[in-house]
């Protein structure tokens, strides 16, 4: 392993500049516009997979965006891992608040990562997580230290619900057989106190449209007798939560799995400081759910939250307008015995249910998933855990995430085994947000670490 990390220690410069031509690409799934450089990044990863070694590197059609599929099959004696990432991204608006535009990397040094962060859309969630694993199998490969047969699946629309990997992993469910899945899409609690995430929230995301007049109207001759649909709106979503911000939709709690006291003690015992928690967002206070602290609000207890909303005039200047639609997406996040298509059934029910006279409702279901949870027990995880307590000197703490990547419970179901969330990212390198961004420490670290995982589960499944 000394030779494999001397191997890293020489090339990591390089595999910085790397990286940063790979954010260079404007791979935003969620917007046709950007289909052309979606496709252009699934030929980037399968060129940098190639050049770092696989011996099979293939981009496969989707109904949607292309999948990345490679492998380097050494010794069938040994266990086979199956990695999984994504290379598409999330839109980059509002363009006006990011520091530095979001497709051209900067390095620019932070309170929190002061040897330097990489700012740039994508650059933790998930090309620079997804590029670690890459660039890790080339130093293996390298120093003909490859432990372990490995199967590479880069996917391009994680960010839009992975409709096509679940028909994909099915069809092809041979050729991707495995012995357990590793990714790096999830983060650690903090720089010197390294984690492994062990479960994660599932998902129902929704829109909602209110409709009222067949026509937007003048609000000086129809404003007071005439239903507004925004107005509405808000009060619907509002009644969705009680004065203990439970979610007030009926049966919604019914398949809720309650933690143990101990579990929520042991969660809690997780390094967290509530002031620089608001600090960091600029906030005065915080809210949740009563009876829970903020760590169990964000990983034990399921959620409901407005995500966006629009209707009516938002352009430039005045226009006295009551508008004839409004709407809103919705993200539910859920906890274990939660099922996302029983929980977007329940909401549509109780959103037309709710809805006044004056006007028709309509929600229109987009993608969800179920949650996940990760025993501690197994090879899989010890792996995990020695290789991290090596890198980082101290036992990283097992933590549930409040995210949701809803192909872990696929990839259970399809082929059998579990996955390994070994993530190396921070909460608060703002994913899906204005500058998002990824220490240059952290990016490191997991190159190094990926390494010691396939060496302790080789190991171990040896032993």
């Amino acid at each position: 392993m000394e030779a494999v990390q001397n191997y890293i220690a020489e090339h990591k410069d390089r595999f910085l500049s790397e990286l940063m031509e790979l954010l260079k690409i404007p791979s935003v799934s969620a917007d046709p516009a950007f289909a052309g450089d979606v496709r252009k990044t699934a030929e980037f990863v399968k060129n940098s997979l190639e050049a770092a070694g696989v011996d099979t590197a293939e981009i496969h059609e989707t109904a949607g965006h292309p999948i990345v599929y490679g492998e380097k099959m050494i010794n069938e004696s040994y266990p086979t891992v199956l990695v999984y990432g994504h290379y598409d991204v999330q839109p980059p608006d509002p363009l006006d608040l990011w520091d530095s535009p979001p497709f051209e990397p900067v390095i620019k040094k932070t309170g929190i990562h002061p040897e330097g962060a990489i700012f740039a859309r994508g650059a933790c969630d998930d090309k620079g997580q997804m590029f670690m694993h890459v660039k890790a199998f080339e130093a293996m490969v390298a120093q003909e230290n490859l432990l372990c047969n490995i199967k590479f699946l880069i996917e391009g629309e994680e960010e839009i619900g992975s409709d096509n990997l679940g028909i994909y992993c099915k069809a092809n469910a041979d050729k991707l057989s495995c012995d357990m899945v590793l990714l790096s899409d999830t983060s650690v609690i903090a720089n010197d106190v390294p984690s492994i995430t062990v479960g994660l929230r599932g998902l129902s995301y929704v829109e909602v449209e209110v409709t009222g007049p067949n026509r937007d109207l003048h609000s000086g001759v129809y404003g007071g007798a005439v239903g507004n649909p925004i107005n509405i709106l808000c009060d619907m979503i509002s009644s969705m939560k009680n004065e203990k911000l439970e979610i007030t939709i009926p049966g919604f709690y019914d398949d809720v799995v309650i933690v143990s006291e101990s579990e929520r003690a042991e969660m809690n015992a997780a390094p967290f400081n509530l002031d620089d928690y608001k600090n960091d967002l600029k906030i005065e206070d915080i809210v949740g759910e009563e009876g829970y602290t903020t760590l169990e609000r964000t990983s034990i207890r399921p959620t409901l939250e407005v995500n966006g909303m629009w209707g009516g005039y938002i352009g430039e200047g005045a226009k006295t307008v009551l508008p004839s639609k409004a709407y809103a997406k919705i993200s539910m996040r859920l906890v274990p015995n939660q099922d996302p298509d029983v929980i977007t059934e329940m909401f549509t029910k109780h959103f037309e249910s709710i809805a006044p006279p004056g006007v028709t409702v309509k929600v229109t279901p987009h993608h969800g998933g179920h949650p996940a949870v990760t025993p501690t027990d197994t090879i899989e995880y010890k792996a995990a855990h020695m290789a991290m307590e090596k890198t980082y000197g101290k036992q990283p703490i097992p933590q549930r995430s409040g995210g949701s990547i809803p192909i872990v419970a696929m990839f259970e179901e399809v082929f059998g085994v579990k996955s390994v969330m070994l993530g190396f990212g921070l909460d608060s390198d703002d994913i899906h947000s204005p500058n998002e961004h990824y220490g240059l420490f952290n990016y490191y670290k997991g190159i190094e670490t990926i390494p010691y995982f396939f060496y302790y589960y080789n190991e171990l499944k040896q032993s």
